[in-house]
């Protein structure tokens, strides 16, 4: 089982809140919700609401398929913090001037997973004891390619420009 949650347009900067992402990244559930509760920084107050919503995401994605559903057993798969659009507004400054202040936003996506669900296997090719190639696709890949004879190199007309110039 695995869900989502954006948020979007969190009024705080990417930087200050990826500190607090990467607290939990790759964490089981019950331990990113405790990190983020006991923590003194504000974005945590904003990624523990993402993270509530991914879990509530999973949950109601196990009802609609009809299969067991254990909170505990979720796992921070994904987690990020992607800079926002950036409001611009100004202040007045000394001499009549005025002064640019970027207020950042940041989004923020977490992907939990579960646990117990195994990872889709990789499948092996067949190996094959006998060579099926026929024999003129063996030749072609043996036979190196010839270069095209005749061709010369010329000069850019900048290149012909810096030579005179250099002269």
């Amino acid at each position: 089982m695995e869900a989502r949650a954006i948020q979007r347009t969190v009024r705080q900067s990417a930087r200050k809140m990826r500190l607090v992402i990467d607290l939990i990244r790759g964490r089981a559930v019950p331990e990113a919700d405790a990190i983020l509760r006991f923590s003194k920084k504000r974005a945590a107050r904003q990624i523990h609401k993402v993270l509530k919503s991914a879990v509530a995401n999973a949950q109601q994605a196990a009802q609609r398929q009809n299969t067991p559903f254990d909170a505990d057993q979720l796992r921070v798969k994904y987690a990020v913090v992607n800079e926002g659009a950036t409001l611009k507004r100004f202040t007045a400054a000394a001499m009549g001037r005025a002064t640019p202040i970027k207020k950042r936003t940041s989004h923020v996506e977490i992907h939990v997973a579960s646990e117990s669900t195994p990872a889709p296997a990789a499948k092996a090719a067949p190996a094959t004891a006998t060579n099926a190639e026929p024999k003129a696709k063996a030749k072609a890949k043996a036979k190196p390619q010839k270069k095209a004879a005749g061709k010369k190199k010329t000069k850019t007309k900048r290149a012909k420009q810096a030579s005179k110039a250099s002269k």
